[in-house]
């Protein structure tokens, strides 16, 4: 770290958030020079009919995420259809979070383009004051990327992450701690992050709608609905969010894949492979990071809403085979024949795999060198590069970087 002492008091606590622009949509104009200044609308897939995101070209005549690219095209005739590279995407995040742990070690890797960096530590070896220091962190991601990012600095996380979207693209807003109550005061309360809709309607029978509200209520109000969440919402209107830098990534509570799907799909064997696709790739998840699971969530998502259900292996497992069972199942058993746009599996208790059961077992142990030796093949030469047969009719739709994808660890979705 280069020696680097602020020109004022130091903060008992000083917290920044970087904010990729637009993210994937500026790594498309960055890599085609001649989209930039263009409305730019990344899809999923060349066939993909919803934005996943799109340039600040596109958003200034109204386009939006998750617009169809039909209504889109009538906003913006001469719009860019970008299909989207994940891997490109991971790749890009991956150089923006090494390149900020130069600045600090206490880095947070919130999403695939934002991160938490908690800079109290480090003030007295930086010469400068904190707009400087906003500016060093906003050239230190673009020297990384060539990309520009918004960066909000606050003594606490929520405030630096609202700051943050004050002035995009390409802002720097730092708000000073003493003044954090006042300058969230106004802010409607489900513009923090973490509040959603759910909680808004909560806090709004109890007269909470800004921030400056939240201090007519006793903490103990949201404390007896929401447990410890409540309090940190609490403290988080009044700018006094107590979270600490999280550097490492929390064990999975769920593993789960989902797909698109092409509207109203009532074929069986359709349906069937996606699943299979599905449940292939979270099997894959699993034994990547040694986890295996007993409950999965299977469902459909249909024109009236998602059919699904929670069922049990008889042990827990990684085995795609076993999994498929289950979803074979489901198909059966509780899927009505509404036509389908959607599917998803999701393993809900993902745990350490034991292995003592395996030494008791001639044909579990054969099924996990096979198994093993699957997994190699895709690893060394790609995903579903050996796979059953079926699996040749998989959608050609890319994988979906999620926003939780982290560069490493079980959410990194991306790793074959």
């Amino acid at each position: 770290m280069n020696s680097i002492t602020i020109k004022q008091q130091p903060w008992s606590r000083m917290i920044a958030l970087v904010d990729m622009n637009a993210f994937f949509a500026s790594i498309e104009q960055l890599d085609r020079p001649d989209w930039r200044h263009r409305p730019v609308c990344v899809t999923n897939g060349r066939t993909g009919t919803c934005i996943i995101t799109a340039s600040y070209e596109a958003r200034a005549v109204g386009i939006k995420t998750g617009m169809r690219l039909r209504e889109a095209r009538t906003l913006a005739p001469d719009l860019i259809q970008a299909p989207s590279r994940p891997e490109r995407y991971g790749q890009v995040s991956s150089s923006i979070m090494s390149a900020l742990e130069t600045l600090t070690p206490e880095l947070e890797i919130f999403s695939v383009d934002e991160a938490f960096l908690d800079i109290t530590s480090c003030q007295q070896v930086y010469d400068c004051t904190v707009e400087e220091l906003g500016e060093r962190i906003k050239t230190c991601v673009f020297n990384a990327s060539g990309l520009t990012c918004s960066v909000g600095i606050s003594g606490d996380k929520t405030t630096a992450k609202w700051a943050a979207k004050q002035q995009k693209p390409d802002g720097l807003t730092v708000v000073l701690p003493e003044t954090r109550q006042e300058r969230l005061a106004p802010v409607p309360v489900t513009e923090l992050c973490g509040i959603g809709s759910g909680i808004g309607r909560f806090l709004a029978q109890y007269g909470v709608h800004r921030c400056g509200d939240m201090k007519q209520i006793p903490i103990s109000v949201l404390a007896q609905r929401f447990g410890n969440l409540g309090r940190r919402i609490w403290l988080m209107a009044q700018g006094m969010d107590p979270d600490p830098i999280h550097k490492e990534t929390k064990a999975p509570q769920s593993i789960g894949h989902g797909k698109v799907i092409p509207p109203n799909t009532t074929d069986k064997q359709v349906l069937h492979t996606y699943l299979l696709h599905m449940a292939e790739k979270v099997a894959a998840r699993l034994r990547r990071y040694e986890l295996q699971a007993q409950t999965f969530a299977i469902g459909v998502n249909t024109r009236r809403g998602w059919i699904h259900r929670k069922l049990q292996s008889l042990h827990p497992t990684a085995d795609g085979d076993l999994i498929m069972a289950l979803a074979n199942f489901f198909l059966e058993v509780y899927w009505d024949g509404r036509g389908v746009h959607q599917v998803h599996i999701g393993a809900l208790d993902p745990q350490p795999k034991d292995h003592q059961g395996e030494l008791f077992s001639e044909d579990h142990a054969r099924k996990d060198k096979l198994l093993a030796t699957l997994d190699a093949v895709n690893h060394r030469f790609g995903e579903f590069a050996l796979c059953k047969a079926p699996l040749l009719n998989r959608s050609d739709m890319p994988n979906v970087i999620s926003p939780a994808w982290r560069p490493t660890g079980h959410r990194n979705t991306l790793e074959s």
